[in-house]
């Protein structure tokens, strides 16, 4: 839960439909990319030394991850119905 809860606060302070905070676009798709690849360090450190405590974490990390891109998608599926 832990893991849910940092990730889903840290994409509110990024922004998860647009910036936050005046940042540029281009600034904002780094910031996404640094926390993805982030994450991914994490992933192989926890799955090589076998860390129970990090791979638990992740999982919310992951699970709080799904949920930011699927309301990030729902942003985007509203977009297109009002064009349409």
């Amino acid at each position: 839960m832990i893991g849910f809860v940092v990730l889903f606060v840290l994409m509110l302070v990024v922004g998860i439909n647009d910036p936050t905070g005046g940042t540029s676009m281009k600034g904002w798709c780094y910031q996404y990319l640094v926390i993805a690849l982030v994450f991914d360090a994490f992933a192989v450190f926890a799955l090589f030394y076998q860390n129970e405590t990090l791979i638990q974490l992740l999982l919310g990390v992951a699970a709080g991850s799904a949920t930011v891109l699927g309301i990030h998608v729902a942003h985007h599926i509203k977009e297109e119905n009002k064009g349409h």
